[in-house]
């Protein structure tokens, strides 16, 4: 079992997003039992916050592996499923945050404006730590909702021939081609859209 601390070094900075992945990871593996190696649990994830992060260091699940799915819901809601057995967990985050005071809005407003005096770097830092700690000690029932069913897995990644647009010249995987005035393009190109500028 991965420590916080090493959520953490992957990310890069501890955060209330990353506490709450970690604390959902965990509850996973508790309903599910610890990853095995490699692609037995897939997680579906319906955001792309700092707590996929954590899920990925805590579950194993990646996007190259094909075990990570990505739904962008804009939901704190996370399932995770064990391939052998589909037996799945739903997790939705459910914490409410504390009240602020006029105060901290003011100040927090300020941090969002771009002003760094030491006044408000500290109230910043301060609120985060006390959140972070909040998160890292609550009773589960404080801060998630867990739903347990039975939920069929995707399907394993599968691995793909590459083609070449023949526009941009660069290589894609075979589903995605499209067809564009008679050549086999990329779907940026087929959109028209200009991703690279020399």
């Amino acid at each position: 079992m991965k420590s916080y601390d090493e959520v953490v070094d992957f990310h890069g900075h501890s955060c209330p997003g990353l506490a709450l992945g970690y604390r959902v990871s965990l509850r996973a593996i508790k309903e599910l039992g610890n990853p095995p190696a490699d692609e037995e649990i897939v997680a579906i994830v319906e955001n792309d916050s700092c707590a996929v992060d954590a899920v990925q260091v805590m579950t194993g699940c990646t996007f190259g592996k094909g075990n990570l799915i990505f739904r962008d819901y804009g939901k704190q809601v996370y399932t995770f499923i064990r391939r052998a057995t589909a037996k799945a967990v739903r997790i939705s985050v459910d914490w409410k945050k504390p009240e602020e005071t006029p105060r901290e809005k003011s100040l927090w407003k300020k941090y969002m404006k771009g002003e760094r005096s030491a006044s408000v770097v500290r109230f910043v830092h301060d609120r985060k730590s006390s959140k972070i700690g909040y998160i890292l000690e609550a009773d589960d029932r404080e801060l998630m909702k867990v739903t347990r069913g039975i939920s069929e897995p995707p399907p394993e990644a599968s691995v793909y021939d590459s083609v070449i647009c023949e526009s941009c010249g660069e290589k894609m995987m075979e589903p995605r081609a499209r067809r564009k005035g008679g050549k086999t393009v990329c779907i940026p190109c087929f959109e028209g859209k200009k991703l690279w500028k020399k």
